[in-house]
């Protein structure tokens, strides 16, 4: 966690620098970091694996040519985050929380069609993987505010994140530093989702073995 934090003041400072090279090998080591992290702590399999295609989609992303490439491995690491969630409660959890899918919904629709007429001209082939991957995406945020606070304001973050990136690809104004902002909301919201995701795994297994216990000495 140390390593990872580190890297993300020292990767975000480097971005604020327009360091080049610099920039992306660190950027290549922040979410096998985070995923070390997780694996020492005894987390998900699914959350190591969302982390490792977080890491695909961050180093196609440097490499031009490669951008399809990149949404795909984020996009397979949305569906690790959404299968964990939904196995985990998220569904029941969302009829406490029904808000978070609302404003998934309305985020969504809001920004593609915000998105669509510009991307038709600045990129039209990335309409349709952008409205794809948008969903899974979305899907990610409200799923984690079912299971955990904490995940789903990681997820959120996440979705904002992206969506910086995405206006860029259409051509339209986002906050400047734009970069700095896009790597910033990335890197606390993969730390948010990955926090919440061992927490809530942890307090599920304490509660399991209670649980079996309690039933033995029933017996």
């Amino acid at each position: 966690m140390i390593a990872f934090l580190v890297l993300s003041v020292v990767h975000v400072a480097l971005v604020a620098l327009d360091a080049g090279i610099a920039a992306s090998v660190t950027k290549a080591l922040l979410m096998p970091a985070l995923a070390w992290w997780v694996y020492r702590q005894h987390g998900p399999r699914l959350l190591v694996a969302a982390l490792l295609l977080s890491w695909v989609g961050d180093v196609a992303l440097e490499v031009d040519g490669l951008f399809v490439l990149g949404m795909a491995g984020f996009g397979a690491a949305h569906v690790c985050y959404v299968t964990w969630f939904v196995r985990h409660g998220a569904l029941g959890g969302l009829k406490q929380r029904w808000w978070a899918l609302v404003v998934g919904v309305v985020a969504w629709g809001a920004t593609i069609a915000t998105l669509w007429g510009p991307l038709g001209e600045e990129e039209p082939a990335l309409r349709i993987p952008i409205v794809v991957y948008s969903l899974l995406l979305t899907a990610t945020a409200v799923t984690a505010f079912g299971v955990s606070l904490t995940a789903g304001v990681g997820g959120a973050l996440f979705l904002l994140s992206d969506t910086l990136i995405a206006l860029d690809l259409a051509g339209l104004a986002r906050p400047e530093p734009g970069d700095v902002w896009v790597m910033v909301t990335y890197l606390a919201g993969q730390l948010l989702l990955a926090v919440g995701i061992v927490h809530s795994d942890r307090t599920a297994a304490i509660h399991d073995a209670a649980a079996t216990s309690a039933a033995t000495e029933a017996r």
